[in-house]
C-alpha cells in the first residue's frame, strides 16, 4: 500500500465519520470533550475527585457517541473517563443549528 492510499483511506474515513457526526448530533443533548476524545451524550455527570494532593474528574454518561475513526462501534450505552486534563461539557441547542465538529476539535 502506498501513500497515497493510505492517506486516500484515512480521508475517506473521516469523510465518512463527521457524516455520520452530522446525521445523529441532534439526537444527543450534550458534547463532551476531554484530552483524548469528543463525545456526545444525552446525560452527563462530572465529579471532581481528590487523591491525595492530585485532583482528577471522572465523567459518566449515557447514550454517547465517540467521535474516533478507527471504532467500528461507535454508540456506547455507558462512557467512564477519568483524566487529570481539563473537561469541556457543552449543551446543546434544541434547534435545527449543528455546532462545526472542525471548528470545535480546531482544525
Amino acid at each position: 500500500m502506498s501513500s497515497d492510499d493510505l492517506e486516500n483511506y484515512e480521508t475517506a474515513a473521516e469523510l465518512a465519520l463527521y457524516r455520520e457526526y452530522r446525521d445523529i448530533v441532534g439526537l444527543f443533548q450534550y458534547v463532551v470533550e476531554t484530552e483524548r476524545r469528543f463525545y456526545l451524550c444525552n446525560k452527563v455527570d462530572l465529579n471532581v475527585r481528590s487523591a491525595g494532593t492530585d485532583v482528577y474528574f471522572e465523567v459518566n454518561m449515557t447514550d454517547a457517541w465517540v467521535w474516533d475513526v478507527y471504532r467500528s462501534a461507535r454508540l456506547v450505552k455507558t462512557v467512564r473517563v477519568v483524566t487529570f486534563k481539563d473537561v469541556n461539557i457543552e449543551e446543546l441547542a434544541q434547534d435545527d443549528a449543528m455546532p462545526d465538529i472542525r471548528v470545535i476539535r480546531g482544525r
